[in-house]
C-alpha cells in the first residue's frame, strides 16, 4: 500500500511513529485480516498525532527544507508539493505530516465525491459545492485554529484502505446532473441554464434548497407565484411537489445547484 512507501522515504514520519508500528504497518500483506490492518493503521496514526509538539514541529522542519533542496535537482510529487503548501499555511502543525496518510484528491469541474461517517477530510483549495448530512458533531484534529480534539478522532475513524470514488454525475434531464451518494440523506443536482432558455425542473416528494452559482435569471416556484429574481449567492426554498421554472437574464448561463432528500429514500 502507498503508506509503506511513505514509512520508507520519509524518515521524519517513520521517526514519529516509532519503529515497532512503522514496522507492523511495512510486515502488512494484502490479505491480512481486515481488523489487524485497522489495529495497526490506527495504532500508527495515533502514535503520529499525539506525538510531542517540539518532536513534530523539528520533523515538519526537516521535511520542508530536505524537499526544498531535493526541489532543485527533480521532480516533487504531487503529495511532496502538497506538504510544502500545508507548511506555508500552517507551520509546525502535525496535520501538515498527517496528510501524508490519506488520499490526495484532485477534482476537476463536474466531479464530486462522498466522504462517509467518520472519514477524516480537508478541504485544501479551489470553489466547491459541499453538502452535509445531519450531524452531531464535527471533530478536529489539525489544520485549524478551532478547537481540536485528536483523542476522540483517532478513536472514531474508520481506517479504511480505499481511493475514494469519484462521482461524474447522471443527466436526469436537459441541462440537470444529478449526484447520488449511497445513503438516503440527500442528493444534489447541477443545473446549468443556457441564455433564452427555459428549464423546468420536476416536482420532487421532498423538499429543496436551490443556490445559485454564478449568472442571474429568475425562479419560479409552482405556476401560482410570480418569479424571484436570482443572482450569484441568492438561496431559495423550495417545498416537496413543487414544480420550478428556471430562465436567464442576459447573454450568460446560470448555474445553480439544488440539495434534496435523496430520491431512493421516497422509492
Amino acid at each position: 500500500m502507498e503508506l509503506k512507501d511513505i514509512l520508507k522515504t520519509v524518515p521524519e514520519v517513520q521517526g514519529l511513529v516509532g519503529h515497532e508500528d512503522a514496522g507492523k504497518l511495512m510486515n502488512t500483506k494484502e490479505y491480512d485480516g481486515g481488523n489487524q490492518v485497522k489495529s495497526n493503521l490506527q495504532s500508527a496514526f495515533a502514535k503520529l498525532m499525539t506525538a510531542n509538539k517540539d518532536m513534530v514541529s523539528e520533523a515538519v522542519s526537516k521535511l520542508t527544507s530536505r524537499l526544498n533542496i531535493e526541489s532543485k535537482i527533480r521532480t516533487l510529487t504531487d503529495k511532496e508539493q502538497l506538504i510544502l503548501s500545508l507548511e506555508k499555511q500552517y507551520q509546525q502543525d502535525v496535520g501538515v505530516l498527517a496528510a501524508l496518510f490519506f488520499n490526495y484528491v484532485k477534482l476537476s469541474p463536474g466531479e464530486a465525491l462522498y466522504i462517509g461517517a467518520n472519514e477524516p477530510h480537508a478541504y485544501l483549495s479551489g470553489e466547491c459545492i459541499e453538502c452535509m448530512a445531519t450531524s452531531d458533531n464535527v471533530v478536529r484534529a489539525g489544520l485549524t485554529p478551532k478547537y481540536i480534539d485528536v483523542q476522540t478522532l483517532c478513536s472514531m475513524l474508520t481506517y479504511k484502505q480505499a481511493f475514494p470514488e469519484i462521482l461524474r454525475g447522471v443527466p436526469v434531464q436537459p441541462h440537470v446532473r444529478r449526484y447520488t451518494p449511497p445513503f438516503d440523506e440527500f442528493e444534489v443536482d447541477c443545473c446549468l441554464v443556457p441564455p433564452g432558455e427555459l428549464v423546468v425542473i420536476s416536482p420532487v416528494p421532498g423538499p429543496s434548497i436551490f443556490l445559485v452559482m454564478t449568472g442571474e435569471g429568475e425562479l419560479q416556484a409552482d405556476s401560482q407565484s410570480a418569479g424571484e429574481k436570482a443572482k450569484e449567492g441568492d438561496v431559495f426554498f423550495v417545498p416537496a411537489y413543487t414544480e420550478v421554472k428556471l430562465s436567464t437574464c442576459g447573454p450568460e448561463s446560470m448555474q445553480l445547484y439544488r440539495a434534496g432528500v435523496n430520491s431512493r429514500f421516497f422509492s
